[in-house]
């Protein structure tokens, strides 16, 4: 009976300090991300009752329970296109992967396996040129640049079914290849010169503990 009575006095405590804690919120311009479906405090941080359970308000329903108190978090599309310039991937006209070039697909695959990322759905490699060459050549340079990108991401863990790779060479232009008065522009074409890789994947954001005891 002792405990039981402890139990009660424990639970009205945290009540009581929910109900005061709210309208502290509401003065402070509003009760944060939650609305009015749990006790907060001033800060907008979930209040929990004695025995670690969100201390939720009359406004409350299942539908809007938080992922940190138990509620399901909802799966969220992850669309990113990351551009890398081919001279820092290849040297001039090859297609061979430079150390420089594996650190920065390194580092997309550090990203890929992050635990945000629930799963990945496509990855599209397309290789670009510039227009120094004729078309045959290009085409053939931007495609094994482009295979060479996917190849890596394989070995790296990415399953080979859902990656494709293209080239599209002298085609889609991001900077000028040449002056208006016809004169090489060296900085355009190296802009031209570039590897797109774009990730179609699945993720959801990991809720962040906000706990007041």
């Amino acid at each position: 009976m002792k405990m039981k009575l402890r139990d009660i006095g424990l639970a009205l405590a945290a009540f009581m300090a929910a109900v005061a804690v709210i309208p502290a919120a509401q003065a402070l311009g509003g009760v944060g991300k939650y609305g009015s479906i749990y006790a907060v405090n001033p800060y907008g941080e979930i209040w929990r009752d004695p025995w670690g359970v969100c201390i939720k308000t009359p406004w409350w329903s299942a539908e809007k329970e938080a992922p940190e108190c138990g509620g399901v978090i909802a799966a969220v599309p992850i669309t990113r296109t990351i551009t890398l310039g081919a001279d820092a991937l290849f040297d001039f006209a090859k297609y061979n992967l430079k150390p420089s070039g594996m650190a920065a697909l390194d580092q997309l695959l550090s990203d890929l396996r992050k635990p945000e990322v629930q799963s990945l759905n496509t990855i599209q490699v397309t290789g670009f040129t510039d227009s120094i060459g004729s078309q045959a050549f290009n085409d053939r340079l931007a495609e094994n640049r482009a295979r060479t990108v996917a190849n890596y991401l394989v070995q790296g863990g990415v399953p080979s079914n859902i990656i494709t790779a293209t080239g599209k060479g002298l085609c889609c232009y991001v900077a000028p290849n040449t002056f208006p008065d016809g004169r090489d522009n060296p900085e355009g074409r190296a802009k031209n010169r570039r590897v797109e890789i774009s990730v179609d994947a699945t993720g959801q954001i990991a809720p962040q503990k906000t706990v007041v005891q």
